[in-house]
Formats: C-alpha cells, structure tokens, sequence
C-alpha cells in the first residue's frame, strides 16, 4: 500500500539544463502516482528551458535571475513548497518506474526519517555510493589522497560504505541530487546551509538532520540513473575549486575551536594542493570510480525509457 500524497511537489534546479530535463520529466510522472506540482528553480539558465518544460501544465518556472548554487535554489523552490513531503532531484536524473512512491512507501516504515533516497546508478553499470558515512579525517584524508589512483582502498571503501550488502538502512548522509525530505524537518534544521555554493551542502544536511534526531534512509528499492556533471563539466576548472573550498568550509566546521587551528591550517594547504593538482590532471579531478557493478545491464535500461534519453549508450557491467 502505497503512501503517496494526492499531490506531491518536486523541486528541480536547473542551470542550462534543457538538454536533460524533459527525460527527468517524463520519468518523474511514471515513477509516482500521485499529481505532480514541480517547481523548477532556475538557477538564470540562458538556453530553451521554456521549449523544454513543453505544455507540461504542473511545472511552473521560478526565475532566481542568476547562479545562487545548488542549495540556495532548492531553499527557495522548498519555500514555494506545500505539504508533508518534498521531493530534490537533479534534473540530469532519470527515475524508475514507481520509484517515488517506493521512497512514500519507505517514509511509513521509517517515521523519524528526515530524508530518503534511492538506489542511483549510472549509465556506466555501477552502482554510484549515493549512501555515505560523514568524512572524518582518516576517511577523508585517504580517500582524497588515494581515491584517484586505488579506488578500491579501504579508507574509501569505509568512508562510501561500498562493502557488505545492499540493503534498507540508516545512513550518515545521502546524495542530494535525489532525495524525499520531509518538510517539518526540512524547516526545523534551516534546509540547505546557502554558504555552500555547491558540493557538500548534502553532507552537512544529512550531519545536521542526525544531530536533531532524525533519519536519513537509503532506500534501494528505488532506482534512478544518474547521467552526472551535464552543467558543472562546462565550468570544470571553477567546479573543481569550488568543491575543495567546500571540503575545507565542512571539515573546518568540524574540527572548530583554537586548539584545532594547526590542524586547519594543514586542510587548507592540502586540500588547496590537491585541487592544484586536479586542474591539471583529469583522473585526480574525477577522483574514485564506483566500484559495486549492477547485477546486469537490463537494470539500467529498464530506467532509461524515457524519450529524453534516447540514444544513449550503456556499457555492460564488469
């Protein structure tokens, strides 16, 4: 049985993103049975956003007139938001048949359950770590030192949690590029922090949900593929900067009081280097490849159904 809302508000952050959003729309409407009233926040894209969305009548377009990032646009389409449950999701996604409806499904038998969110797979035959533990500085530091050249190492491994089964359960944090969060907790912790202009700001909602008592569940049960990077690969260089001066605002929060300034000083300089470093070389950028294949090629094109992603190429699992 189903816990679906008659009506169910979805919120899409958009930036240049006409290329991929009509396939997000068209998935969406399969994976839920509920009526849709979707909010695209556009973060001042300049391509045929309006040509995309079509006369698609439950998608209206809130206009943020420039780049506010990814968490200042999701706040600001949340707020335009009514009813108990809010679906995020990147318009670069494509949901499974049902998909929504499995996470509704998922918020009856976990009601202290903040934020839920799906399996994500992508279109290489992986299953992408979208259910994570909160960095921590031995996690953290080999991930970010090893990931690129050992993806399989375990300091990785611990911090993606890439080992043992996959399976319904409590996690640290979740992927935001999907999640259903529930509005009263959604409201209670401020949303996302806006001092994060991109990466991260997931990280830091999943933390803060945990401290006040909720649940951030991975629901497996839901599928979705995630096509990844169609905005922020025209802005590598910015993007790359961007995502380690967040790593730096995390962890430096972190590891906060004067007795830790050493230990901050040293984040700065390392992670300062390292993004140096990824400017320069591609596969220290993309960082650790996932590592858990899918069962089988079919589950990745049982997603992609949708017209607006056709024509795409799926590789066979390793």
């Amino acid at each position: 049985m189903t816990a679906a809302p008659n009506c169910l508000t979805v919120v899409v952050v958009t930036y240049d993103s006409a290329d991929v959003l009509p396939g997000f729309l068209d998935s969406l409407e399969k994976a839920t049975s509920s009526q849709l009233d979707v909010i695209v926040s556009d973060n001042g894209s300049t391509d045929r956003l309006v040509e995309a969305i079509g006369d698609r009548s439950f998608v209206t377009v809130l206009s943020n007139g420039e780049n506010l990032g990814y968490g200042r646009a999701v706040n600001a389409g949340v707020a335009k938001a009514s009813g108990e449950f809010v679906l995020i999701a990147n318009p670069d996604l494509c949901l499974a048949p049902g998909a929504v409806d499995e996470l509704f499904n998922a918020s009856e038998r976990w009601r202290a359950a903040a934020s839920l969110g799906p399996l994500i797979l992508t279109v290489e035959g992986k299953v992408y770590p979208s259910a994570r533990r909160l960095p921590s500085l031995r996690n953290g530091i080999g991930h970010a030192l090893l990931g690129w050249i050992w993806p399989s190492n375990p300091w990785t491994a611990e911090y993606r949690r890439e080992v043992g089964a996959i399976a319904e359960r409590p996690v640290e944090w979740l992927s935001g590029s999907c999640l259903l969060i529930r509005r009263a907790a959604f409201d209670a912790v401020g949303g996302f922090d806006p001092s994060y202009f991109m990466y991260f700001e997931d990280t830091d909602l999943g933390e803060r949900f945990g401290r006040a008592g909720w649940d951030n569940v991975y629901v497996p049960s839901a599928t979705a593929v995630h096509l990844g990077g169609h905005s922020t690969s025209r802005n590598r260089a910015a993007m790359i900067t961007e995502h380690h001066r967040s790593a730096y605002k995390y962890l430096s929060r972190r590891y906060s009081g004067w007795r830790l300034w050493p230990l901050r000083v040293v984040l700065r300089v390392g992670l300062g280097a390292r993004s140096t470093v990824a400017r320069r070389v591609s596969a220290v950028a993309a960082g650790a490849e996932p590592q858990r294949p899918v069962e089988s090629v079919e589950q990745i094109e049982a997603v992609l159904v949708a017209p607006g992603y056709g024509g795409l190429t799926v590789a066979e699992p390793q």
